[in-house]
């Protein structure tokens, strides 16, 4: 087979997402970035707080890149899974784009890595709880009722 389905972060996922992640970052006071990407690291929704650092932007949105560059890796736990590797820590930090510390997280549904939430402007543990919290609202976001098998029949009205 060369093919296979595959799961896909709506823009409506996304928001839901930003929207819990601002309000876990409203709760800890501070100004933070947040981005949102899909599964390939395009960005979906993203809110610069009022009184974030603008240069921490970019940071939130290389977070989700790496995150789903790294199969999903969050950035904390590929800091921490390189910290022994000297060399390979600083060329990894040399890429343009990554960024291997706390505060990407994936967006995991049915296993897949179907995007990423990125926080930055706290510290690397502040960011991963509010990266965390937006993930968290595309995964436990309740399913759609299914349609009744009757929903496209028309009732007969007679007068």
């Amino acid at each position: 087979m060369h093919t296979r389905p595959a799961l896909a972060l709506t823009l409506a996922g996304a928001q839901a997402a930003l929207a819990a992640a601002l309000v876990e970052a409203g709760s800890t006071g501070g100004r933070f970035n947040i981005a949102v990407t899909d599964s390939a690291g395009d960005l979906l929704a993203f809110a610069r707080m009022d009184g974030a650092f603008a240069e921490s932007g970019p940071i939130a949105i290389d977070k989700c890149r790496t995150v789903v560059r790294f199969g999903g890796a969050p950035t904390a736990g590929l800091y921490e899974a390189l910290a022994g590797e000297d060399a390979v820590v600083r060329g990894i930090a040399n890429r343009p784009g990554i960024a291997a510390f706390g505060g990407g997280v994936p967006v995991v549904v049915d296993g897949q890595v179907i995007g990423a939430v990125g926080a930055s402007g706290g510290s690397a543990a502040q960011d991963a709880e509010v990266a965390a919290a937006g993930a968290a609202a595309v995964v436990s976001a309740p399913a759609p009722a299914p349609a009744s098998p009757d929903a496209d029949a028309t009732e007969e009205v007679t007068p």
